[in-house]
């Protein structure tokens, strides 16, 4: 009987590194939402690569930072969770970035699992800055393999997953083969109607807006949700509303045809705001959404 292969990966790396325009494109579909706002991740997020004889499983985790608030430490937990779990850790580094070198190797160093070093955004630079940032990070003898990629072209994938297969471990798939995500169709829902948040709205919005489905009825011709936006305060509604209603309807507008994208089919969405005060410290907010275990 033919061996089989299959393994977690976790990607990890800075905000605006580009880790969740990665793992969309090594899963082939968009199961994170991309934003060049920072934080945009907030959940860790599965999404498998199936072969004939391996089974990779992508997880996309929130972007590294010093946490302000319950929130962003519940953040940091499923980035410490994916550092314990993956048996390849995916580095995600932008060469043109800022941070500490010192501070990423130091936290990377709380894993015993292989790892490889992603260059991302080398479009952005000539190659023989390339080639000094490749240098600078195989002397540290600290990853099993350096690789440049840009992901807004999609170069160099091919290597990163013919390395990454090299890495995996004897083991059965872990989901089946024709499962794309962990995630429900909710979340999705969910994830889709904050992308258009982070992308319409700037200030604390993004950052203190929530989005929960409450209603996901699939019908012949149509899907019909309904979800609220939740927001930390009353001051926030008028923002998000805007105008006779008018940035709501965009919102909505935009969100309805990346939903009819995503499920090819005919979607009917109707969003409603909602305050809860404080929901980013407070313990009970953040298990209803996720962000917490019990």
């Amino acid at each position: 009987m033919e061996k089989h292969y299959a393994g977690y990966i976790g990607i990890l790396g800075y905000p605006n590194a580009g880790k969740s325009s990665i793992s969309n494109v090594l899963v082939g579909e968009r199961i994170s939402i991309i934003n060049r706002k920072a934080q945009t991740t907030r959940h860790s997020i599965y999404g498998m690569v199936n072969g004939d004889n391996y089974q990779m499983v992508f997880c996309d985790t929130p972007g590294i930072l010093e946490p302000k608030y319950k929130l962003q430490e519940s953040m940091m937990h499923f980035v410490m969770d994916s550092l314990d779990e993956s048996d390849i850790i995916l580095a995600v580094w932008d060469v043109n970035s800022k941070e500490s070198r010192d501070n990423f190797v130091e936290l990377l160093s709380k894993s015993a699992s292989k790892k490889i070093l992603v260059l991302n955004k080398v479009d952005l630079v000539d190659e023989t800055e390339i080639g000094k940032e490749i240098a600078f990070w195989e002397s540290l003898n600290y990853f099993d393999k350096v690789l440049p990629l840009s992901a807004l072209k999609r170069k160099y994938f091919d290597i990163l997953l013919n390395e990454i297969r090299n890495h995996l471990p004897e083991h059965p798939p872990y989901f089946p083969k024709d499962q794309l995500t962990d995630k429900s169709e909710r979340f999705i829902v969910s994830e889709i109607i904050r992308e258009k948040i982070l992308a319409n709205y700037h200030k604390e919005i993004p950052y203190s807006a929530e989005v929960r489905v409450q209603s996901f009825k699939e019908e012949k011709a149509i899907i019909k949700i309904e979800a609220d936006i939740l927001l930390e305060r009353d001051s926030q509604k008028g923002i998000v509303i805007g105008k006779g209603g008018r940035d709501l309807k965009r919102l909505g507008t935009q969100a309805r045809h990346s939903l009819e994208k995503f499920f090819a089919k005919q979607i009917y969405l109707n969003l409603s705001i909602k305050v809860r005060e404080n929901w980013r410290n407070d313990d009970n907010w953040l298990k209803k959404f996720g962000y917490k275990r019990d």
